[in-house]
C-alpha cells in the first residue's frame, strides 16, 4: 500500500465527495422501508379511517419496485452520461437528481405521486454509485483500490444505520414526511463537487482519443460478454437482498404483531442489518484482494447462502438470537457490495466504464423488481410464508457459486485503459 503522504489534495476530494454521496444514497435507500407503510396509510386513508391493509401492502410493493426500476435505469443512463460529458459533470446531476425528488416526495398528496418522485429519484442513486466508483477508481493509485471499494461499501450501508438509528428517535408515522424533506440535504454536495473535486484525468484522456462514447457501447463487440457476466454477478447478490433480506424488517413486524417492540422492530432489525452490513462491505474486498476473483465470488456467495438460509429456517421469534443472525447475513449479504465495486471496474476499458459497470451493478435491481411484485400478487409475504419464500430466494447463490467459474478473471491487472 502507498504512503497517505504521496496522496493529492484532489484525491482526496474526490474520495470524500463519493463517500458522502454514497452516504447519503443509503441514506436516502433506508428511509423508505421505514416511512413506507405509515406514508401510505396517510395517503390512502380517507375520512380519517384507516386504508385496509391488502391495499397498503400492495402500494408497498409498488413503491419497492418503482425504485428498483428507476435505480437499474439510471445506472446505465447515467453511467453512459459520465462516459460522455465526464464523471463530475454526471455525478452532480445525479445527485442532485436523487437528493431534490426524494425530497419532493415529503409533497405527494397520492400513492401515484409517491411512486412516481421514487421513481425519477432512484435514476439519481443508480446513476450515483456507477459515477462515483469510477471517478474514485480512476483517480486513487492502484494499491488503494481494495481499501476504496470497501469505503465504497460500507459508505451506503452507514447510511443505512444513521436512517435506522434517526427513526428511533423521531417517529416515522408522526413524522414521515419530515424524515423525506430531510433527504433534500444532499442537493449542498454539488456545490461542493462542482467547485473542489477535479475530473479524471483517465476520462480526459480516453474522451480526447477517441469518438464521443454512446449507451450503445457497454455492448459492443469485446466488451459485450463481459457487461453480460457482470450483470449476473450483480444480479445474484441483489436478487437476495431485494427478495428476501430486505423484507426481514416485514417479517419482524409481523412476529411482533401486538407485542410492545412493535413499532420499533423494524428499525432494530435494520440498525442490526446495516450495521453488520458496513462490517461485511468494509472489509470483503480487502480479505479478498489477493484472492483470484472467481474464487472470491464463490466463497462469498457461499457464505451467504449458509447464513440466510440459517436466518430463514432456523428462527421463528424476534429475540436476541433472531437480531444476531440477521447480523450475520448482513455481513455475508452485503459483502458483494464492497467486492463489486473492486472487480466491476476492472472489466472495462476507461471510455466505457461508468456505463459497463453502473448496467452490471444495477441490472439485477429489474429483476428484483419483478419478483417484489409477484410476491405481494401471490402473498407471499403475508404471515407464515415469508421465511419460506425468502429461504427460497436466496437459492440464487447457488446460481452464483456456478457463475463464478465463468466470470472474467482479472486478479493482478491494471484497470483497462
Amino acid at each position: 500500500m502507498g504512503q497517505l503522504s504521496n496522496i493529492t489534495r484532489g484525491q482526496w476530494l474526490t474520495l470524500t465527495a463519493a463517500l458522502l454521496g454514497w452516504l447519503f444514497d443509503g441514506f436516502e435507500m433506508g428511509v423508505f422501508p421505514i416511512v413506507a407503510r405509515p406514508a401510505l396509510r396517510d395517503l390512502l386513508g380517507t375520512s380519517g379511517a384507516a386504508p385496509p391493509e391488502e391495499i397498503v401492502r400492495q402500494w408497498n410493493a409498488i413503491l419497492s419496485a418503482a425504485f428498483l426500476f428507476g435505480a437499474s435505469a439510471g445506472g446505465w443512463l447515467f453511467g453512459a452520461l459520465g462516459d460522455r460529458i465526464g464523471r463530475v459533470k454526471a455525478m452532480m446531476v445525479s445527485v442532485l437528481t436523487y437528493s431534490l425528488l426524494t425530497g419532493f416526495c415529503a409533497l405527494a398528496r397520492t400513492p401515484w405521486e409517491l411512486a412516481g418522485l421514487r421513481f425519477m429519484a432512484a435514476l439519481g442513486m443508480g446513476g450515483e454509485w456507477a459515477l462515483g466508483v469510477a471517478l474514485v477508481m480512476e483517480t486513487w493509485p492502484a494499491e488503494w483500490r481494495p481499501y476504496l471499494a470497501g469505503m465504497i461499501g460500507a459508505a451506503g450501508n452507514f447510511g443505512y444505520c444513521i436512517v435506522a438509528g434517526l427513526s428511533l428517535v423521531i417517529t416515522p408515522k408522526d413524522y414521515w414526511r419530515l424524515l423525506l424533506v430531510v433527504c433534500a440535504a444532499p442537493a449542498l454536495l454539488t456545490f461542493i463537487i462542482r467547485l473542489f473535486v477535479p475530473e479524471s484525468e483517465r476520462w480526459r484522456t480516453a474522451a480526447s482519443s477517441g469518438p464521443k462514447s454512446r449507451m450503445t457501447d457497454a455492448f459492443a463487440s469485446g466488451v459485450r460478454i463481459r457487461s453480460i457476466l457482470g450483470a449476473a454477478a450483480g444480479a445474484v447478490p441483489l436478487l437476495a437482498t431485494w427478495g428476501a433480506v430486505q423484507f426481514t424488517q416485514l417479517w419482524a413486524g409481523q412476529m411482533t404483531d401486538g407485542q410492545p417492540v412493535h413499532d420499533r422492530a423494524g428499525a432494530y432489525v435494520q440498525l442490526c442489518s446495516a450495521g453488520a452490513a458496513t462490517i461485511g462491505a468494509g472489509l470483503a474486498p480487502i480479505l479478498l484482494w489477493k484472492a483470484p476473483r472467481r474464487l472470491g465470488y464463490a466463497l462469498l456467495c457461499l457464505a451467504a447462502l449458509a447464513s440466510a438460509e440459517f436466518l430463514f429456517l432456523g428462527h421463528d421469534r424476534f429475540d436476541a438470537a433472531f437480531l444476531l443472525s440477521v447480523g450475520l447475513t448482513g455481513v455475508t449479504s452485503a459483502a458483494f457490495y464492497g467486492w463489486l465495486p473492486l472487480y466491476l471496474p476492472e472489466l472495462f476499458p476507461t471510455r466505457v466504464r461508468a456505463a459497463g459497470q453502473g448496467f452490471c451493478y444495477n441490472a439485477g435491481r429489474s429483476l428484483a423488481a419483478i419478483g417484489v411484485l409477484l410476491t405481494t400478487a401471490f402473498r407471499l409475504d403475508v404471515e407464515g410464508n415469508y421465511p419460506r419464500m425468502s429461504a427460497l430466494v436466496c437459492l440464487v447463490y447457488i446460481f452464483g457459486m456456478i457463475l463464478a467459474w465463468r466470470l472474467p478473471e482479472t486478479k493482478g491487472k491494471p484497470l483497462p485503459e
